[in-house]
C-alpha cells in the first residue's frame, strides 16, 4: 500500500484507501456553471479521470493528464495516454493552461486555488457498481463534448459483461490484498465478485468496505478462492510476503492487474472476464 501512495502521489487519500480494495471514481456534475458543450483544453487532477477522459475524449482535447496517467502498474489507459500532456499537483501548472474543463477535483490546495478561479470543473464521486460505472461515463461524456460516444462504450460493456458466464457458482472468495486488506461489500469489487458468481467472504464475516484480516482469520474462515494483485506474485517488501505464508499456500488464486481495479472504468470488463475465465480453470 505504501508503494501505491507513492506512485499516485495526489491522488486523494479517499482513492488510495479504496484501491486496495479496489473501489473506484465516479462522476458527478459541479454545482456551477455547466462547461462548454466541446471544451477544448481539458485537464484531469484524478488518476481515474485520466481514464474516463482517455477513453471518451479527441486526443486533441486533452491538455493534461496525472503524472500518473502513463503508469501501467496504475491506469489500465496507460498505453492509450502516452504522448499527452501530464500535469504535477501545481494550481498555478494548471491555471497556465486556462482549462475549459477540469474533471476530478479532489481536495487541497490546488483544487482550492482552481475552483476561486471560477474553471468549469467536473468532480468525481466514489462508483460503488456498474450503474454507478454507467452513470460516471454518461456523465463524462457529456462533459467532453460526446453523449454518443459514452453511450456506445456503455453498449460495448454491457454486451460483453451479459457474454460472461457466472463461473463462481456461489463459491467464496476474498479480496486480499497486501498487509492483509480485505474488500467488504457495497463496493465496485464486491459488484464484480458478484457478477463472476462469487459469494463475498467479507459479507460472511461481516467485515467493512474495507477490513485488515490476519492469515489466521483468513485461514479459519476458508475461502475457495483469493483475489490478488497479479503483482504480489513478487515478494516486494513485508505487505507482499504475508500473501506467501504457507498457510495461504492451497487456497487457489485469481490474479488481476491493480490497473483494472484501481479505478472504475471500461477495464471492469477485462477484470470481469479474466474472474471467469480463471474460475473455470480450478474445477
Amino acid at each position: 500500500m505504501e508503494a501505491a501512495m507513492a506512485r499516485l502521489g495526489f491522488a486523494t487519500l479517499g482513492m488510495i484507501a479504496l484501491g486496495v480494495g479496489a473501489a473506484a471514481w465516479g462522476a458527478r456534475p459541479a454545482t456551477r456553471d455547466a462547461a462548454p458543450a466541446a471544451p477544448k483544453r481539458v485537464v484531469s487532477f484524478n488518476l481515474c479521470a485520466d481514464q474516463l477522459i482517455v477513453a471518451l475524449a479527441d486526443r486533441a482535447q486533452i491538455a493534461g493528464l496525472t503524472h500518473n496517467a502513463t503508469d501501467p502498474w496504475m491506469s489500465a489507459a496507460a498505453e492509450r495516454a502516452r504522448g499527452l500532456p501530464r500535469l504535477s499537483s501545481s494550481g498555478e501548472q494548471i491555471l497556465a493552461i486556462q482549462p475549459d474543463l477540469v474533471v476530478g477535483m479532489p481536495a487541497g490546495p490546488a483544487a482550492a486555488l482552481i475552483a476561486r478561479q471560477g474553471y468549469p470543473t467536473l468532480d468525481f464521486r466514489f462508483a460503488n457498481s456498474v450503474d454507478e460505472l454507467y452513470l460516471s461515463i454518461r456523465e463524462t461524456a457529456a462533459a467532453l463534448g460526446h453523449p454518443a460516444r459514452g453511450a456506445a462504450l456503455i453498449a460495448r460493456m454491457q454486451a460483453d459483461l451479459a457474454a460472461i458466464p457466472r463461473t463462481g457458482r456461489g463459491r467464496v472468495a476474498a479480496f486480499y490484498q497486501r498487509r492483509g486488506f480485505m474488500t467488504g461489500t457495497g463496493t465496485l469489487v464486491d459488484d464484480l465478485m458478484r457478477r463472476a458468481g462469487l459469494v463475498n467472504l467479507a459479507a460472511k464475516l461481516g467485515k467493512p468496505p474495507l477490513a485488515q484480516v490476519s492469515i489466521e482469520e483468513m485461514v479459519a474462515a476458508k475461502p475457495d478462492f483469493l483475489i490478488v494483485d497479479s503483482a504480489s506474485d513478487t515478494v516486494t517488501d513485508q505487505g507482499t510476503e504475508m500473501l506467501h505464508h504457507p498457510a495461504l499456500r492451497n487456497i487457489p488464486r485469481i490474479r488481476l492487474p491493480e490497473a483494472w481495479t484501481v479505478c472504475a472504468g471500461p477495464a471492469y470488463v477485462q477484470a470481469a472476464q479474466s474472474i471467469a475465465v480463471q474460475i473455470a480453470r480450478h474445477r
